[in-house]
């Protein structure tokens, strides 16, 4: 079974929160997936993985660039993992596909956003009940994850 993460963002955003776990990721030596709800949310991303410290820069592509199987991080807003990727990251409410291929799948939430954190109960419940491992981790005031289930 996959191990399911649900990261509620409550103390920072998706663009501060997600390059820190996609470096994890690929220092363990894992592709990734990043899917979005829209396109513009995955250009957006795609911009800022590139800049989002001076010092560094995240290596990806996105589904409508050449080669996305050559890709260790693919931005994507369809259910397909066409780099072979262990971990997929799922934003913005992004509908999630069969996650029983991927060793983790993470659901990064905004916890101001009530449409947000219904799908992410809702997916919970749904990928527990599939017999999935599941944990969830809020962030406290100094934006550290803390798990709460």
């Amino acid at each position: 079974m996959t191990e399911v993460l649900f990261y509620h963002l409550t103390e920072s955003t998706l663009e501060e929160s997600l390059p820190g776990l996609l470096e994890r990721s690929v220092a363990r030596g894992w592709r990734a997936v990043v899917q979005t709800g829209t396109e513009e949310r995955r250009d957006a991303l795609d911009t800022h993985l590139w800049t989002f410290r001076d010092d560094s820069f995240l290596a990806h592509g996105t589904d409508r660039d050449p080669y996305p199987a050559e890709q260790p991080i693919l931005l994507t807003t369809g259910h397909a993992n066409p780099n072979g990727a262990q971990i997929r990251f799922l934003v913005d409410g992004a509908e999630p596909p069969d996650i029983s291929d991927y060793e983790r799948a993470v659901f990064l939430f905004d916890g101001h956003d009530n449409a947000q954190v219904e799908a992410a109960r809702g997916h919970w419940k749904a990928l527990k009940a599939a017999g999935h491992t599941v944990t969830y981790w809020q962030q406290n005031q100094d934006r550290r994850w803390e798990r709460k289930a």
